[in-house]
């Protein structure tokens, strides 16, 4: 019997409702006990834990864990945030073959749009998560490139995730949401107050950005239906990987996964993860090794010449997502608008005319 997706954390970290949902993978587990450890509570919580069985923890399984859901008051108003992310993990996370948390359960709710996911613990394993104020080399960025090319490329035009709802497109989600002038509004206040004082003044207008955003995605609506789409990331910041316990860069926080176009995650991901130093020496040999990353899976990939003229695009993008970041520590926030407002400098990426039609 599948274990239902917990309402509350207590039900979550009960024994009777691991037991159940760890009796999928691991039949005849009894959970006696759960030691709490560290909650991260923001819209998400994250709660660390320890599990305690009868008989001890199976081969396979760790027993410590960690549980993501959408259980306060604040979290409940966006609980269906959690749905890509939830399906990501109990569909497409181990067939892509990707580095990134290793699940143990993960479901949706379809009434109470509840996404639930519980992992081992990467952090007490000795992982670690990054973010803007990491330092991680060009070799690093390298490595989590070639992550992203092999979630492309093993979802490359495949049929089989070419209908899924939860893979729908969301590029235009925000815009949707909150309109054009909230938006502009948003970005305006970012760019303007202390998160944006390293933003390049060629860039530092908050109505030019949501011009060349909206532009782009009305030209990649065309573009996907007429080109190789594959399941993206959709939000390939630095603060979206952690550094697994052998060292090697890993991707997680999935909740924006979507069918799109690879250079949006290949962008953002080399604009984000570097210094503006580091990106400028190395931007070029980092994509070319995400194409050929690509062709060793057996996707031919774009031209360099295509790719390049791509990167703008995953550019805007990241800049666009962190023009209305405001729920993130002012420091990250300031750091990566300094990253991207330079990056789409140094590649002309807020002129609209370059999205008018697809690549």
């Amino acid at each position: 019997m599948n274990a239902h997706v917990p309402d509350t954390l207590e039900e979550a970290l009960s024994p009777q409702w691991l037991t159940s949902a760890l009796q999928q993978r691991f039949p005849g587990i009894e959970v006696r006990d759960v030691i709490p450890g560290p909650i991260v509570d923001r819209v998400s919580t994250n709660a660390r834990f320890v599990i305690v069985c009868d008989g001890g923890v199976p081969e396979g399984l760790s027993s410590r864990l960690c549980v993501k859901g959408y259980f306060n008051e604040q979290g409940r108003e966006a609980r269906f945030v959690g749905e890509r992310e939830a399906h990501f993990y109990r569909d497409l996370a181990e067939p892509s073959g990707i580095r990134t948390l290793q699940s143990v359960w993960a479901d949706f709710d379809s009434n109470a749009r509840h996404g639930v996911v519980l992992t081992e613990d990467i952090v007490a394993a000795g992982g670690s998560f990054l973010d803007a104020a990491s330092h991680i080399t060009p070799d690093q960025a390298a490595d989590s490139l070639s992550q992203f090319a092999k979630l492309h490329a093993s979802t490359w035009g495949e049929a089989q995730w070419a209908d899924k709802h939860w893979l729908a497109s969301n590029l235009a989600g925000a815009l949707r949401a909150w309109g054009d002038d909230a938006i502009t509004a948003r970005i305006d206040g970012n760019f303007n107050g202390p998160n944006g004082q390293r933003v390049p003044a060629e860039v530092n207008d908050a109505a030019s950005l949501t011009s060349a955003y909206t532009s782009l995605v009305s030209t990649l609506e065309t573009e996907h239906a007429s080109s190789d789409w594959c399941v993206i990331h959709g939000d390939a910041h630095i603060g979206n990987t952690f550094v697994d316990p052998s060292g090697a860069m890993s991707l997680v926080d999935w909740q924006l996964v979507q069918r799109g176009m690879w250079y949006l995650d290949v962008g953002t991901h080399i604009a984000t993860a570097l210094t503006v130093e580091d990106r400028r020496r190395s931007e070029k040999d980092l994509l070319w090794h995400y194409l050929d990353c690509l062709a060793s899976h057996g996707v031919t990939p774009p031209s360099r010449d295509a790719a390049w003229r791509a990167m703008s695009r995953g550019i805007l993008r990241g800049l666009f997502l962190w023009g209305i970041t405001t729920k993130v520590a002012p420091d990250l926030i300031e750091i990566l608008l300094h990253r991207l407002g330079t990056a789409a400098t140094d590649h002309d990426a807020l002129s609209p005319e370059r999205y008018l039609t697809p690549l």
